[in-house]
């Protein structure tokens, strides 16, 4: 049995090396990948989500989508992922295009297509998904759960409040967190714990063209911590494959959408204000070793022809 998934993306360095997992294991089946401006605009995301389809030899839809937040200013990483989004690696000139149909169109129709409900995964910004479930709530019951990469119960990384997918359209956010969905928040509290270590990176760069090309990336990642580089969007594949590698609880998240914490992901951790309801399960803790580990077995297994 296979997990059929969406990937909802703007790639970015973490989320290539999250596309590459998950379109590499036999486990999942990637019907859609869908684009969003994030860490770089959404016509450099785009391409670069084409890149790695075409460097897999992967026939995958590729669907372009929103350019900007619902309504907040648009802000990229390219500070962090550099001006392309995905530089160091010379990739192929692209042979395919992305599909005719706007992002939010192609995930209604992939989605209410399917004959089984569909995961999503978005490691960018929520916008694709706000707009979708704005325009369609007709897909809600034919989407299983939400793992989403992004938020924090503690410090952000984009201000001291917020992480970056969800300051980036704190408002999509705030849409997705009260539809009725089940979510998975993996945040700064188990990313920045999941590093690759410098052996691991090491590793990476000797496990073939696959290998070689996510190390040359790694390399222009301006995200270097004491102890190795966060591979945030990496552990929503990881989760999906491994639940239990992690910890988690549940809580009701609200979002900040204005204000000096505007895109904070605010927990009711007390239970005081939701009448105990909830509405995510949010990864408070993961084994660094295990992640490490499982991460070089991935790239093991890649194939690029």
């Amino acid at each position: 049995m296979t997990t059929k998934i969406i990937m909802d993306c703007d790639p970015g360095i973490d989320d290539a090396a999250a596309i590459s997992v998950a379109l590499n294991n036999p486990a999942l089946a990637v019907k859609l990948i869908t684009t969003v401006a994030g860490n770089v605009t959404v016509d450099k995301t785009t391409k670069n989500a084409l890149k790695l389809v075409h460097f897999f030899n992967k026939k995958v839809p590729v669907a372009s989508g929103a350019e900007q937040p619902l309504i907040k200013p648009f802000e990229d990483a390219a500070r962090i992922h550099g001006e392309s989004g995905m530089p160091g690696y010379n990739f192929d000139e692209l042979v395919g295009d992305t599909v005719k149909h706007t992002a939010m169109e192609a995930l209604y129709q992939t989605i209410m297509k399917s004959p089984e409900p569909i995961t999503l995964v978005p490691t960018g910004a929520y916008t694709n998904i706000a707009l979708l479930l704005a325009t369609h709530p007709e897909v809600k019951p034919k989407i299983s759960r939400i793992i989403a990469m992004g938020g924090s119960l503690g410090r952000g990384n984009m201000t001291s409040a917020a992480e970056f997918n969800v300051y980036t359209d704190p408002d999509a956010a705030q849409i997705m967190y009260n539809s009725g969905i089940p979510i998975v928040m993996i945040g700064l509290d188990v990313t920045m714990k999941a590093l690759l270590t410098q052996k691991t990176l090491n590793t990476v760069g000797t496990l073939g063209e696959a290998g070689n090309m996510l190390a040359s990336i790694f390399k222009h990642y301006y995200e270097g911590h004491e102890g190795g580089i966060p591979m945030h969007d990496v552990n929503t594949i990881c989760y999906l494959l491994h639940p239990e590698f992690y910890q988690t609880a549940r809580y009701w998240i609200d979002i900040q959408t204005s204000g000096p914490a505007i895109g904070e992901t605010v927990a009711d951790i007390r239970g005081a204000y939701h009448l105990g309801n909830t509405n995510a399960q949010v990864a408070v803790g993961i084994d660094a070793d295990d992640f490490n580990q499982w991460f070089i077995e991935e790239v093991q297994n890649m194939k690029t022809e």
